[in-house]
């Protein structure tokens, strides 16, 4: 580890907490409107063009809201996208020299968590970049970012789908109870319409683009208003129900560019029937182990992939339907943005309880895989 800053070596306790986030939001939206727009020309091309296949089915404001709760989503590149004939995010190859695309916007929103914080880039020990795609295999995202922002130390790149923030955030606090770090960012830029397969009418309309970042640091070096970290705990299921069958072994070979199961592929049903118990047991035997009543966490930051799947896991959690002030919603402006939902939602949503309020960041996705991080916040 780095030789300590002198305003960081006194007061060392070995308990985590949230110092900040920090959150990079793209300029560009997509609106149902839009999205519906440009699938529907292109199902018209298709159907035109194969009249021997069977007819692909249109798209509709009404189904994407009614099966997500999605009203749009911020993108990279939207004029690709939208583009009948693409339907892919495109933007110009960087040379090697240049910063990344994924690392761009990672220092974007980890900038901010610093700033927010009070933090110089030598107050902090390591770097995650937790992501569910990461731009390619080496040199690790995590340490491009840790170069861009002048961060000594180490950094390391880590995949666990949607829940790779929530795995992040243990991770880093672990590190920080094991006494080998002081300050981790832990940061998550979600490039999620490069995975998508925006020709297929059942997930079109999911995801968007992103990029969050979390400061985890020991209690002894906080800022005020800072959030402890009571517990963490996660969970993984193998299932091939949520999948992405992309990867260097197979990109080389012709005959598998372009099928459907190189991008983004889940069976919704099964995965909302299988998860939603799954995740609210998961949550409810941590609150039990750490002695947290359930009725009196004051938020839940929920994974945001689904309204429904949200819905129900609250009320398991609480016993009660759950309001937009106990649980609040991101997903019908960003879209599904993978492991950074919950992140959002926490940094839009937790400038207003006080302290001594507790609260939960919750993830779940692909895997599968679950992770919580309950939190209090201290004044």
């Amino acid at each position: 580890m780095q030789d300590a800053q002198p305003s960081l070596t006194a007061g060392l306790t070995g308990r985590p907490v949230i110092s900040a986030t920090g959150l990079f939001t793209p300029a560009e939206i997509i609106t149902n409107e839009e999205l519906v727009a440009s699938f529907n020309t292109f199902v018209d091309r298709y159907n035109a063009a194969h009249p021997e296949a069977e007819p692909l089915a249109y798209s509709s404001v009404k189904f994407i809201e009614k099966a997500s709760g999605i009203k749009a989503r911020h993108v990279m590149s939207k004029t690709s996208i939208l583009d009948p004939e693409i339907m892919a995010p495109r933007w110009p190859e960087r040379a090697n020299d240049e910063l990344s695309i994924m690392a761009e916007i990672g220092v974007a929103a980890a900038q901010q968590a610093l700033d927010r914080a009070g933090r110089r880039p030598q107050d902090v020990d390591a770097v995650l970049c937790a992501a569910s795609n990461m731009q390619r295999p080496y040199p690790a995202m995590a340490i491009e970012i840790q170069q861009a922002l002048g961060i000594e130390g180490f950094a390391f790149d880590m995949n666990v789908a949607c829940s790779s923030a929530t795995f992040g955030i243990q991770t880093a606090a672990d590190y920080i109870r094991a006494g080998n770090a002081r300050s981790v960012l832990v940061v998550s830029p979600e490039i999620t319409s490069g995975h998508l397969n925006w020709r297929d009418r059942d997930s079109h309309f999911i995801f968007g683009d992103v990029a969050t970042a979390v400061l985890v640091e020991d209690a002894g070096l906080a800022p005020a208003g800072h959030w402890e970290i009571l517990g963490t705990r996660l969970k993984t299921v193998f299932s091939n129900n949520i999948r992405n069958n992309f990867g260097f072994l197979n990109r080389a070979t012709p005959e598998t560019q372009g099928t459907p199961d190189k991008l983004f592929v889940q069976e919704g049903r099964k995965v909302f029937k299988e998860v939603v118990p799954m995740v609210a047991q998961l949550i409810l035997e941590e609150a039990a182990r750490l002695g947290i009543a359930p009725e009196s966490l004051r938020r839940l930051w929920l994974h945001q992939a689904n309204a429904g799947m949200n819905r129900l896991i609250a009320q398991k959690v609480l016993g009660h339907e759950a309001n937009e002030d106990e649980s609040p919603t991101v997903l019908d402006t960003y879209g599904n943005t993978s492991s950074a939902g919950s992140i959002i939602a926490f940094h839009l949503h937790s400038d207003d309880l006080v302290a001594g309020d507790t609260g939960l960041i919750c993830s779940f996705g692909a895997g599968y895989s679950a992770g919580s991080v309950f939190v209090r916040k201290v004044g």
